[in-house]
């Protein structure tokens, strides 16, 4: 019966990762990856590729367990679990689920982390009380704690979902015991009655939050090692700052997306959520911590200008896109050119979406780039400050495959129509 089953889900389920049983590659490689990237580069030295490869030195002093890293991790996650849910929140429902149900929501990220971020940066800068450098010299033990914890969370997720009556994702339920542990066979995962909803709670809180404190915690290390904070840390910082402030403003908004609508929560999510994000994305400050980088005026406006661009590009295509789904006879959007489909829907063949199918993964990019040249303008000269602009490339990528599948089966033939007249998928001339 297994087998049949399995055989059914994989004529009938389109298969991602490199198919049923790639994920269990994926398992093991990523968070290789998230520790290669602490001996890619660290205080002796870091990977370089121009002018000539130069592998960095091993640091064989790194330590990269510690009690005290894993009990603190710990009390950062249930420390914040704990604080969202005795502090109040703006209370909203989710869209509608294939139960015909919707949940409710409390969303006060935002609060959250003006506490939070606000104490961090005011105990650790002002007083004597919180030594936030302590998170560059521990960051390796705090790396382990949290896919030790992220991975024990999966664990849970997936033997918790075989309770009766849960509603399962259909990306999750496929009968592949490894593809539905890494996509999450149970949709919404909730505690305390279902007051508590742990998938949108991973998504926002412990990880965003704290990639805003480690980056604090590279800027400290910095100043304590060197006397001043460089202006290349400062907009490391600044950058990512704006990108974390406005993702928890915006709380309101992940309840549409895929993660929360449509995939379960497992290994993917989790394992991303709380060790990816604020591990990866930080390898751009803690270069610095070691390898600051003054940057010239010339420098400066050049980082500001492609952050620049990537903004009025991203900005640019996604307001479009919305003021024309909000109002199509909107003075603004009212000349565009569209193609109507068999659904009565229309879509966008000119402006900034005539351009490329993804315009906005484009300029999305562009200011990813933005974020890792204050470490360095020289580019390939240090790799892992690069990483992040790297790895959201392929990112999105995948992400444009993906959201490619769901528009031509939603579409049908209408789906070829437009890709006839908006031939490129996110760089235009190019991709």
């Amino acid at each position: 019966m297994v087998d049949k089953a399995r055989k059914i889900a994989k004529e009938e389920h389109h298969f991602e990762f490199f198919g049923p049983y790639g994920p269990a590659l994926l398992v093991i490689v990523l968070p290789a990856v998230c520790y290669a990237l602490i001996l890619g580069c660290n205080k002796n030295s870091c990977l370089q590729l121009w002018p000539m490869l130069k592998l960095s030195s091993f640091d064989v002093s790194i330590k990269w367990y510690s009690w005290d890293a894993l009990l603190i991790y710990l009390a950062w996650f249930f420390g914040l679990a704990f604080l969202h849910v005795v502090l109040p929140g703006q209370r909203t429902e989710g869209v509608l689920l294939p139960n015909g149900k919707r949940l409710a929501y409390k969303l006060n990220a935002f609060r959250l982390f003006v506490l939070v971020y606000g104490a961090a940066f005011y105990f650790g800068f002002f007083t004597e009380y919180l030594n936030l450098g302590w998170l560059y010299d521990q960051f390796a033990p705090l790396l382990t704690a949290s896919i030790i914890f992220s991975s024990s969370l999966s664990v849970y997720l997936y033997v918790s979902s075989f309770q009766k009556g849960l509603l399962l994702s259909s990306h999750g339920n496929t009968g592949y015991p490894v593809y539905d542990f890494w996509m999450g066979r149970e949709l919404n995962p909730r505690l305390l009655g279902g007051r508590f909803d742990l998938k949108e709670f991973c998504e926002l809180y412990p990880g965003l939050i704290g990639w805003a404190l480690l980056n604090l915690g590279m800027a400290h290390k910095q100043l304590a090692n060197h006397g001043s904070i460089s202006n290349s840390m400062v907009l490391v910082n600044a950058f990512q700052l704006y990108y974390i402030i406005d993702a928890l403003w915006c709380e309101r908004a992940i309840l549409t997306t895929m993660d929360i609508t449509t995939d379960g929560f497992g290994f993917m999510l989790a394992f991303g959520d709380l060790a990816w994000v604020p591990f990866t994305f930080t390898s751009a400050a803690r270069y610095l911590v070691d390898h600051p980088q003054h940057l010239s005026v010339l420098g400066l406006v050049l980082v500001l200008a492609v952050k620049a661009l990537g903004y009025y590009i991203f900005r640019g295509a996604n307001s479009q896109k919305d003021m024309f789904r909000s109002n199509p006879n909107d003075p603004r959007v009212a000349h565009l050119r569209t193609l109507k489909t068999e659904r009565g829907t229309s879509l966008i063949v000119s402006g900034w979406w005539g351009t490329a199918r993804h315009i906005n993964y484009f300029g999305d990019w562009i200011m990813g780039v933005a974020w890792c040249m204050p470490a360095g303008l020289a580019g390939l000269s240090a790799v892992v400050p690069y990483f992040y602009c790297i790895y959201f490339a392929a990112l999105l990528i995948h992400r444009e495959r993906r959201d490619e599948h769901a528009c031509r089966q939603k579409y049908g033939k209408d789906w070829d129509k437009y890709c006839a007249l908006v031939r490129y998928r996110i760089v235009p001339y190019v991709y």
